[in-house]
């Protein structure tokens, strides 16, 4: 069968045959075209202790246009004159991405990112009955007059609208169909976002969420999803199954608590479970993501997906043997996705507690050293002794110093 038959395993990627069986597939409904909106330079920025300059997020923004995001949101101007300052050198760079402001739906917040220069802008309200009258202490018919006033303001001056109710999610479907069918009818809306807030929307319920405001308001529907209970990338699939056209995203999952949904997680996912390309240049995602973190000061977790610094290396012994049978035949055996698709290295074998006897051959022939098996087993033993006390892999000067201790020169 050519790759084209076979979508699972291509030279890249080895995913599951199962994720294309006629039964899974047949109620997809995928857009023609699926886009990424970035939104680290405002929601991203929102994680405590980030703080990104003008340059900063110039430097971001682009590192994202050249890797292929379609849109880029650079911030709300209202908050700082720093802010305004990003906004319009982002607007005013001819920057091949869409770039977008984000806007309480306060019409004087409109007019800033309209003096900014953007293509387009994200309007935000609160939908959940319980917020506006709790956390923003006003009245549900203030929240509509504002959105109405502020998203038909923002299309007389020629600005796409996206129109974000805040926490959808937990207002009550009759709720948040007439708030959004309000400003829809009154004020003005080129799409709909789907806003999960405090990330507390199941997958199994995403496709109602979906259904119900594409059947009610016909725009094109974007995704806003965050990760408290880390299920932003599975519910933005979800979505995107479901039609939704434009995924809101950050870098390393940036954001307010646990943050939003990863974009790198999200790009492959969708390229290789799904095998749909999105335009994004995925050799580029782990370069990117290390550099937001580095601007961020936020360290990840070496195996976080797709961009963790140890993601591809091999301790355990077993999986050893995999990469040493299969590297030079197909290296998706051992992996999901050639470690280049992302623009990390190849697997690495390494040296550890769980390492075996193919760890130390690996390394044995790194070093143009031969050996018996006996002085390999007592090899092995002394590494796995050395990483206990240490707590941590071995540097290649430590395995030469451990081969010579055991008579291998």
């Amino acid at each position: 069968m050519s790759e084209q038959q076979t979508p699972w395993h291509t030279e890249q990627w080895f995913t599951s045959p199962w994720n294309h069986d006629a039964a899974v597939v047949a109620d997809y409904q995928f857009p023609e075209r699926v886009e990424f909106h970035d939104v680290t330079l405002r929601d991203g920025e929102q994680q405590a202790g980030v703080e990104f300059s003008a340059d900063d997020k110039m430097r971001i923004a682009e590192a994202l246009a050249g890797a292929g995001i379609q849109r880029i949101e650079a911030g709300l101007p209202a908050v700082s004159a720093e802010d305004e300052k990003a906004v319009r050198t982002i607007a005013n760079a001819g920057l091949p991405s869409k770039v977008y402001a984000f806007s309480r739906c306060l019409v004087d917040d409109v007019k800033r990112a309209v003096d900014c220069g953007v293509a387009g802008i994200v309007c935000e309200v609160p939908s959940s009955r319980h917020l506006i009258e709790l956390g923003y202490q006003w009245s549900v018919e203030r929240a509509i007059e504002l959105s109405v006033t502020a998203t038909a303001y923002a299309h007389d001056q020629g600005l796409e609208v996206s129109f974000f109710p805040i926490d959808s999610t937990r207002a009550s479907l009759e709720d948040y169909l007439a708030l959004v069918g309000q400003v829809a009818a009154e004020g003005h809306m080129d799409a709909l976002v789907l806003v999960d807030t405090f990330g507390v929307l199941a997958p199994q319920a995403v496709p109602t969420f979906v259904s119900q405001s594409r059947e009610r308001f016909n725009v094109p529907l974007e995704t806003h999803f965050h990760m408290d209970f880390g299920l932003g990338v599975a519910n933005t699939l979800v979505a995107a199954a479901c039609g939704a056209t434009t995924l809101q995203t950050t870098l390393a999952a940036l954001g307010e608590r646990a943050g939003n949904t990863p974009m790198e997680e999200t790009v492959m996912a969708l390229r290789t479970l799904y095998d749909i390309d999105c335009g994004v240049d995925t050799t580029q995602l782990t370069k990117l993501s290390r550099m937001v973190c580095e601007i961020a000061g936020v360290e990840q977790p070496s195996n976080r997906p797709v961009t963790g610094s140890r993601l591809f290396s091999v301790e355990s012994g077993i999986i050893a043997t995999w990469v040493r049978n299969v590297r030079d035949v197909d290296v998706t055996e051992c992996v999901p996705y050639d470690p280049r698709l992302v623009g990390q290295d190849p697997p690495e074998i390494v040296l550890g507690k769980g390492s075996g006897l193919d760890n130390i051959a690996d390394h044995l022939d790194q070093h143009g050293l031969t050996a018996t098996e006996e002085q390999k087993a007592d090899l092995l033993l002394a590494v796995k002794d050395a990483s206990l006390a240490k707590h941590e892999l071995l540097t290649p000067d430590e395995f030469r110093e451990l081969a010579r201790s055991v008579g291998i020169e």
